[in-house]
């Protein structure tokens, strides 16, 4: 088996966890739950496995093309993927809230079926600006910081649909259905803090570690590529979100939407740039 083959079946095991934690929100079946996250740990040791397998198969090909698979679109949202189910396992052991599983693990499977179905997954030399350490440095600090607030996002959406469900339930009746599996919008807003906490520094040393590699690379630490001037834009969003929660005390919806709206640029820093711009940067398409 290679780590192709074992890529799909990650996909799989996510997707299965999926529905098992849709499925768990709409029966209150604690078993269901569990097997939802049997099959995330399951999937995340064989995604680490993968990970590792293609690093191995790139110093069994020809022309000493070894090194991190961290260098191109394929090898990054498969990365991306895995940072994914890695916070939200750290979440899952601390919480024991499985319900936020339905609303993050989506990311995870989005992102390799994706991969797996659209992606070229060749593993390919790397281009001269590619050969450094700053590399692995750069994209594994980037990508834990993009998954903390994809956790961020997917906690605020249950944030939102839940404080919608309060206000228009009774003071003495509390939200039923599947809503009244989420955890309380307390928890929810904590949640969505802490993981911008953990991903917000992440991302400070993913802009360092990516100054210190162009910097190696084209002789300059800032040049405005686009790719740099939207993680600039991304890293403002988060830092005005917690300004705002430390000075102003924002919290609840206000912070919920902000959240939603740092994530969506920290998607099109990642990928529309990439796709949509051209910059230095452009090789990751």
């Amino acid at each position: 088996m290679d780590s192709t083959q074992l890529f799909n079946l990650v996909t799989i095991a996510y997707f299965a966890s999926m529905v098992l934690f849709i499925v768990f929100l709409a029966t209150r079946n604690s078993k269901i739950a569990v097997g939802g996250n049997i099959l995330v740990y399951l999937g995340l040791l064989a995604h680490t496995a993968a990970i590792g397998l293609r690093w191995y198969e790139s110093y069994q090909m020809p022309g000493g093309v070894g090194h991190a698979p961290l260098s191109n679109l394929y090898e990054s949202v498969v990365f991306f993927a895995w940072t994914i189910i890695l916070i939200y396992a750290l979440i899952d052991l601390k919480y024991k809230q499985p319900s936020i599983g339905a609303f993050v693990v989506p990311f995870a499977f989005l992102g390799m079926t994706w991969a797996q179905l659209y992606l070229n997954d060749a593993i390919e030399p790397l281009v001269p600006a590619l050969q450094s350490n700053w590399l692995t440095y750069h994209v594994i600090t980037c990508f834990l910081g993009y998954a903390a607030f994809a956790v961020a996002c997917g906690v605020s959406i249950m944030y939102l649909i839940k404080a919608k469900k309060e206000e228009s339930s009774p003071e003495s009746s509390p939200a039923g259905g599947i809503v009244g599996m989420f955890p309380s919008t307390k928890i929810l807003d904590d949640l969505n803090y802490k993981s911008i906490m953990i991903g917000f520094p992440l991302l400070s040393l993913g802009i360092i570690t990516g100054a210190a590699w162009a910097n190696y690379a084209w002789g300059t630490y800032w040049s405005w590529d686009p790719k740099e001037t939207w993680s600039l834009i991304v890293w403002f969003i988060y830092a005005a979100f917690l300004h705002a929660r430390f000075t102003r005390g924002w919290a609840g919806k206000r912070a919920a939407i902000l959240s939603i709206v740092g994530f969506v640029a920290t998607i099109f820093c990642y990928l529309g740039v990439n796709l949509v711009l051209s910059g230095l940067h452009s090789y990751g398409s």
